[in-house]
């Protein structure tokens, strides 16, 4: 067997290993890229030249094709994953999500996608997102750079409120802070549109409490796990254990995500790192597969 099978199979064993210890049929992860492959090639090349938003050294783990990335997801027993679009401009979101349409066609496992970024027909084309089937959005405040109190974002939060869809939203401060994120601007945003079923991806990182405390205020906020807790992440933003308690409570809404491809750590750390914060099984079991199985109606 060569060196590159052998890897394969030790990564695959571990995360199935990981599922049989907790009784787990399965795993439902929120957060994975899949993009246009001139896009993805851009954020990878973003990635290699540890670009300002990252600062660092970050090796892609998983830098394959794609056949081969939904190859792997589907030998750890990934159930159902998304496909993480986002613009950074004017202009590009309705493309994307153009290309999502036929991927989610192609790859009936995946959640289908779309995303949005404020501009004069977000409305309309967020509309016909949902039309075509889509089941969650993302939104990248950081890499879009945009103000989610944007007036011309109120049409799409307003659809999406009423739809109850969710929004997988980058708008902690982690891994570097930008001009919109943080908690103060989601806190004003829920305070105009409190039903909106925001998912905070990388649990809002750094500001874990912050975005906790938002979780407890309004009940339809929902957490994702990427790439929180993981050593990678370490000492840049540590979990304190005075959130605990927090995340025990909120535990059915946090879910799931690992940020895959983009990675540099094995994809069963992600999982494990979940474990071993020491919240007991039932509560993995729930963030690992239970809770999105929920969410989506699995």
């Amino acid at each position: 067997m060569s060196n590159e099978k052998h890897s394969r199979h030790e990564d695959i064993d571990a995360v199935v290993a990981f599922q049989r210890g907790l009784g787990l049929t399965g795993i439902v992860d929120v957060h994975t890229h899949f993009m246009p492959k001139r896009v993805m090639d851009k954020v990878w090349s973003y990635f290699d030249s540890a670009g300002p938003l990252t600062g660092v050294e970050w090796p892609i783990r998983y830098r394959l094709e794609e056949d081969v990335r939904l190859d792997r997801l589907r030998s750890y027993g990934v159930r159902a994953f998304t496909s993480m679009i986002y613009p950074h401009k004017p202009d590009m979101a309705a493309w994307l999500n153009q290309w999502s349409i036929e991927f989610a066609a192609r790859n009936p496992d995946c959640l289908h996608t779309s995303t949005f970024y404020p501009e004069p027909d977000a409305g309309d084309y967020v509309r016909l997102a949902l039309e075509a089937g889509t089941r969650v959005f993302k939104s990248h405040i950081q890499v879009g750079d945009y103000d989610p109190n944007d007036p011309l974002l109120d049409g799409v939060w307003g659809v999406l409120e009423d739809t109850g869809t969710p929004i997988v939203i980058h708008c902690g401060s982690g891994p570097a802070p930008g001009r919109f994120t943080g908690p103060a601007p989601i806190a004003a945003l829920l305070a105009r549109f409190p039903r909106l079923r925001l998912v905070i991806a990388h649990m809002g990182m750094p500001e874990y409490t912050e975005f906790l405390h938002l979780a407890q205020q309004y009940d339809r906020v929902l957490l994702d796990t990427t790439m929180a807790f993981t050593d990678f992440i370490g000492e840049a933003a540590p979990l304190r254990a005075a959130d605990l308690p927090l995340l025990r409570d909120t535990g059915d809404r946090i879910l799931f995500g690992s940020d895959f491809p983009n990675i540099p750590y094995p994809y069963a750390h992600a999982l494990e790192a979940v474990a071993r914060l020491g919240l007991g099984d039932d509560w993995v079991r729930g963030v690992c597969h239970d809770n999105a199985a929920r969410l989506f109606d699995l």
